[in-house]
């Protein structure tokens, strides 16, 4: 007696028969046998459990209903390939979202690749795939899959190549490759940034270019569109993987090209507004923050960069560089020359941070970056006995103004009472919440910063404590005497940014 077969076993029989007649299709064969034994072994076994006979035969398929099935992957396999990511995004439905965002991925060098290849196998839907580059025997050491035979091809013709051999579908994974630099210039750019027909814009933007002026041009164009980035710094000349950090850019330290990025930035702010008569401040963008607040604010760009010393220099210019010229050497105009040493474990971890960062948004559950600086126990323990200090004195002077019969609440629904977060909370808050830098100004460790009720209707918890500076601060508790509600005296846009990053306080995975 025979079972009918599974989706799963059809679509590895088809498979099978398919390919037999192609001879260059080794691999794919032996992809589908394994396909086709762990399906029938899964088959087997079902059927021994439920001790369920079937009388008729199954059916049997004919060579063109074969190759049809295999341009189609039957919804039980793609849902057996991301079973996994799907239980971890379970709690926020997220696997819809990623298996319908549409993501640009700019370079797809080390870093690059890296990250489109997780980014793929990981259920996006659409990856426009953006680089000019070859393959090159050098490259071997870091390339998320390239090999020996692949060495002169496109980089993009390459990855496109591997991530069809994940996902030959191509309704459920949609490749749009691009062979070709970005630039920055429209003319020559053509269509390379526009979204996808039908698309309003991108879901993200993932920046892996080793250029200054195209790297800059591509995040000051993001930025203007209000387009999410994730971009990452220089991986070159460094190795420790405890060092790898995600902050915004202002926060990425010992990294020259973050330093060379956000230079070139405020240059190209400084243009802008020149142009067109606005006001320059600080040297850092136009009077009104502009595009150019995208360097403080990482939800709008945020940055892999490591925090490690670079422990290897550039290669050294050679005699035959020197006689010729060095113009002579570089891949394109206006690019380096100078060989950049670099350890292909670097790109690969921040590649696939820069992937974790990005399937974390898409799916809905994002998180926090722990910042580059730690908190001293010292300051810890300061800024916690400053606030239980303050909360302390709020109670006793409004204890007289209780509502009858409450414990906690006055006449004016001010909220008094213990603090609820202990010492170890407070690094958290510091490093993780508020990057270590006041949330209505951006003022940085230097200041002195505390910790402050933001909504005194409610306890003193973590979702409801934000770090100011001692300025901020004090116009908060003024605001509070003159309006009952210090967050009344901070503007609209700053107390939305605020409150979003409030809502994201996750101390414990098991509180979600």
């Amino acid at each position: 007696q025979h079972a009918k077969p599974s989706p799963c076993l059809q679509y590895a029989i088809t498979a099978t028969m398919n390919m037999k007649s192609d001879k260059n299709a080794t691999g794919q064969i032996a992809f589908a046998v394994g396909l086709l034994a762990g399906s029938i072994a899964t088959l087997l076994l079902t059927t021994s459990r439920k001790n369920k006979t079937q009388d008729a035969d199954a059916p049997q398929t004919s060579r063109n209903d074969a190759a049809q099935s295999t341009q189609t992957m039957p919804d039980e396999i793609r849902s057996e390939m991301l079973s996994r990511n799907s239980l971890y995004f379970e709690s926020s439905n997220g696997i819809p979202n990623i298996t319908n965002s549409c993501v640009l991925v700019v370079g797809l060098g080390g870093v690059g690749s890296h990250t489109a290849h997780m980014l793929a196998r990981s259920g996006v839907k659409y990856l426009r795939l953006v680089d000019f580059d070859q393959v090159t025997l050098s490259s071997l050491n870091r390339h998320a899959v390239a090999t020996l035979k692949d060495v002169g091809l496109p980089k993009v013709t390459v990855l496109c190549n591997h991530l069809r051999q994940i996902c030959p579908d191509e309704s459920r994974l949609i490749l749009d490759p691009v062979v070709k630099m970005y630039t920055g210039d429209r003319e020559r750019d053509g269509t390379m940034m526009d979204p996808p027909d039908g698309v309003k814009q991108w879901d993200l933007v993932i920046d892996a270019i080793d250029d200054v002026p195209t790297k800059a041009h591509l995040i000051s164009y993001c930025a203007k569109l209000d387009i999410r980035v994730i971009s990452c710094m220089g991986a070159a000349g460094k190795s420790d993987p405890t060092r790898v950090h995600i902050s915004d850019l202002r926060s990425a330290s010992r990294d020259p090209l973050a330093t060379a990025v956000r230079q070139r930035l405020r240059m190209l702010a400084k243009k802008e507004a020149k142009e067109s008569g606005e006001k320059i401040t600080n040297g850092s963008g136009v009077s009104n923050g502009g595009w150019i607040s995208c360097v403080d604010d990482d939800s709008k760009l945020a940055v892999v960069f490591s925090s490690e010393k670079v422990v290897a220099k550039l290669a050294d210019i050679t005699d035959e560089q020197k006689e010729e010229g060095m113009h002579n050497f570089g891949a394109v105009d206006n690019m380096r020359v100078r060989v950049l040493p670099v350890v292909g474990t670097m790109p690969a971890i921040m590649g696939q941070a820069l992937a974790a960062m990005a399937l974390c948004e898409l799916g809905g559950k994002p998180f926090s970056p722990v910042g580059a600086e730690r908190v001293g126990r010292n300051i810890r323990h300061k800024l916690y006995q400053h606030l239980r200090t303050r909360e302390k004195k709020l109670q006793d002077k409004l204890t007289p103004t209780l509502k009858e019969g409450s414990e906690n609440y006055t006449t004016s629904g001010t909220y008094i009472g213990a603090i609820q977060i202990d010492p170890d909370d407070v690094e958290y808050l510091m490093a993780e919440l508020w990057k270590n830098k006041c949330a209505v100004s951006g003022s940085r460790l230097g200041t002195v910063l505390e910790l402050y009720r933001w909504d005194m209707t409610k306890p003193a918890t973590p979702n409801n404590l934000v770090l100011m500076s001692a300025k901020s601060a004090h116009k908060f508790e003024k605001d509070f005497e003159k309006l009952g509600d210090g967050r009344k005296g901070v503007d609209d846009e700053c107390r939305a940014r605020v409150e979003k990053r409030l809502r994201m306080c996750v101390l414990d995975a098991e509180d979600e």
